[in-house]
């Protein structure tokens, strides 16, 4: 037996992580969904996932308290970052990095 840690595949790993993220999301929100029903690339604000603007504050608190991550409310990103879940998971994967 080697005693090499596995290596995850990268969207291995990235699914994973959406897959948190969208726990993180039904938690926070007291939505009555699977989180892995949820389409990591649907949109989630509006017509997509049907969040507003105040799931999406009440998100960005729980993804500061979760992760340690601001998400301000004046990001020029913001629309990109809160496109989809999948965007929502990268982009919080990227600034954990930092």
């Amino acid at each position: 037996m080697s005693n090499q840690t596995p290596t995850i595949p990268l969207d291995a790993s990235s699914a994973a992580f959406t897959l948190e993220v969208a726990k993180l999301i039904v938690h926070a929100l007291n939505l009555d969904v699977d989180p892995a029903s949820i389409d990591p690339d649907v949109t989630l604000y509006g017509d997509g996932l049907g969040l507003d603007s105040i799931d999406i504050l009440e998100i960005a608190l729980a993804v500061s308290k979760n992760y340690g991550i601001q998400l301000r409310a004046d990001h020029e990103d913001n629309q990109k970052i809160f496109s989809s879940l999948r965007s929502l998971a990268d982009h919080i994967a990227a600034q954990k990095k930092q």
